[in-house]
């Protein structure tokens, strides 16, 4: 019987989880048509929480967190996937309600997987994740309705984090201003390095406004927080521009929203999400991704990790102490 490593949350009878490095068998992996041999991972939001109390996700223990997953095909039993492919995984609730990429193996249904676009290989693939597959479906649907280089400057929110570092790079390397907003102030040079023309101090947009415009601002922009924030923008933005909206760090709620921006200023506020995403569209995120996204300041996001640093990362990222793009060699 064949075994590997994997990193494996229990839950005791008092309803305590605990995270560990075991051996698991193979004979316990999930049913799927494609068993793939598991080089890196990567550290969302939605893993901290996975790797900790569950936060709601996780159904069933013992369970192996890691919504993102890159590696190459060992068997299959689907014409479209053969041992040796390289392939990649973000969404789909793996990780979730089924085991995940925390482990040296997985296996997942085919159509889960999607295959590794040329110019990419599984480290860089996993160095974009799910954070980086959302911005570049964020910017896909900002050019969709209309953004174009030299309309002004493009605003990023939760500019430091996962998703917010890859889009500052994704637009500057398009040749879009960016104008990063962050609260550290100590992360001002790493965004400087990815390509951000402007710094925006989170206190500057963070307070509830019920004006119901602001001045003209912001060719587009892609929002990781919502909240206060997310309102203060949508009232910025310029006439018949574009929110792409990805995360509530700041809260679900709108607060201050009003309509005047949507029926004054033809305003758009495009909800993106990365977890159901059809084949075809993440076929062409992932070719995209491949083609503009440098790689040279991918290469500066990257935190390296081993399944053994997981349940820290785990902790920090909910703290939202996390910088950039955090990479896990599951099999150093």
């Amino acid at each position: 019987m064949s075994y590997f490593n994997a990193m494996l949350v229990e839950k005791n009878d008092e309803g305590k989880t605990n995270a560990s490095i075991q051996q698991v068998s193979k004979a316990d992996l999930p049913e799927g048509e494609v068993t793939v041999s598991v080089e890196y991972s990567t550290v969302n939001y939605k893993d901290g929480l996975c790797i900790g109390p569950g936060g709601g996700l996780v159904r069933t223990y013992p369970h192996v967190p890691g919504i993102d997953f890159a590696g190459t095909v060992e068997e299959s039993s689907d014409d479209r996937y053969k041992p040796g492919d390289k392939v990649v995984l973000t969404g789909w609730r793996v990780g979730e309600n089924r085991w995940g990429g925390y482990a040296q193996k997985a296996r997942v249904p085919a159509d889960f997987l999607v295959p590794l676009p040329e110019g990419l290989n599984t480290r860089q693939a996993m160095a974009v994740g799910t954070a980086g597959l959302t911005s570049m479906l964020s910017v896909m649907a900002l050019e969709d309705h209309g953004l174009k280089r030299g309309d002004g400057p493009v605003l990023v929110t939760g500019a430091a984090g996962g998703v917010g570092s890859v889009a500052v790079a994704l637009l500057s390397k398009l040749g879009h201003e960016v104008a990063a907003v962050t609260g550290r102030a100590d992360q001002a040079d790493y965004l400087t390095s990815l390509g951000a023309t402007e710094i925006i101090p989170r206190d500057e947009l963070s307070e509830t406004s019920r004006k119901p415009l602001e001045a003209e601002r912001w060719a587009g922009c892609v929002d990781a927080v919502a909240g206060a924030m997310l309102g203060r923008v949508l009232k910025q933005m310029k006439y018949g521009t574009s929110v792409a909206a990805i995360g509530l760090a700041g809260g679900a709620a709108i607060d201050g929203a009003l309509i005047t921006p949507f029926i004054l200023r033809g305003v758009n506020l495009l909800g993106i999400d990365s977890v159901m995403q059809p084949f075809t569209n993440r076929q062409r995120a992932w070719a995209r991704i491949a083609q503009d996204l440098p790689m040279d300041r991918l290469e500066s996001m990257i935190q390296p990790a081993t399944l053994s640093d997981l349940p820290k990362l785990g902790a920090d990222i909910l703290k939202g102490q996390v910088k950039g793009r955090v990479v896990v060699d599951v099999n150093a």
